[in-house]
């Protein structure tokens, strides 16, 4: 999961073209620890995914065919290891740039022995554009993305229409879209652009109540006691 990050029509769906300079992430400082350094070192040659500029076979990088998962952004994985471990039927395909958060996702899944995580470390939307196959993806976890407080900011926001014009095509039929933030006005656009999309429908009357599998991490445990709200949204394609 990761922690709040100050992160024409006659084009096909699934080649939207993203806002220029608009990414899935911003860069954060970090130092890369000795455990999560050794992490990379032992455990990336097996967990982590170049980036490619072709579609992958998500079957034979996952050694089996199940139900894929995209996550966009996790953090310090805290959220991913949990959530891969108490889903064991389903792949988790997830996007980090941030080299920190990536050698600890890698050190949880070495002391967790998780194996149906990947990681990619590169934007989520050039993953997007290329290497996912359409109709791939089960489902799409966006826990707690940057939220871009300022008001002129708020178009570098991730989840816009223009984005999710992008998923839809590599979204199966019932595939789900579940986004978490702790920021309410994020939250209520979030709302808004996936109830806007016709190919949508949201699963519960409003804001949904978290799903059993996402955790409560110690970040999100620490604003709850500070008095903080935090809203998911889960969407189906139809």
């Amino acid at each position: 999961m990761s922690e709040p990050k100050n992160t024409p029509e006659s084009v096909a769906p699934d080649t939207v073209p993203f806002p220029r300079g608009i990414r899935s992430y911003v860069r954060r400082a970090g130092r890369t620890t000795a455990g999560q350094a050794k992490a990379l070192e032992t455990l990336g040659p097996t967990f982590l995914v170049p980036y490619q500029s072709r579609p992958v076979d998500l079957a034979a990088l996952f050694g089996r065919a199940a139900p894929t998962i995209l996550e966009i952004g996790f953090g310090m994985g805290e959220a991913t290891a949990h959530i891969a471990s108490v889903r064991p039927d389903d792949n988790f395909l997830c996007c980090e740039v941030h080299p920190p958060g990536v050698g600890a996702l890698l050190k949880r899944i070495g002391e967790q022995e998780i194996g149906n995580i990947r990681i990619v470390e590169h934007d989520a939307v050039e993953v997007l554009d290329n290497m996912l196959p359409p109709e791939s993806l089960a489902g799409v976890h966006i826990f707690f993305p940057d939220p871009w407080h300022k008001a002129r900011h708020n178009k570098r926001r991730l989840v816009q229409p223009h984005f999710v014009a992008k998923l839809l095509p590599r979204m199966q039929s019932g595939a789900y879209i579940h986004c978490a933030t702790d920021w309410e006005p994020y939250a209520q656009q979030i709302l808004e652009v996936l109830a806007a999309e016709p190919q949508l429908v949201n699963t519960a009357p409003g804001f949904a109540p978290k799903p059993d599998y996402r955790p409560l991490t110690k970040f999100e445990n620490r604003g709850l006691r500070l008095g903080h709200g935090v809203w998911d949204v889960v969407f189906r394609k139809r």
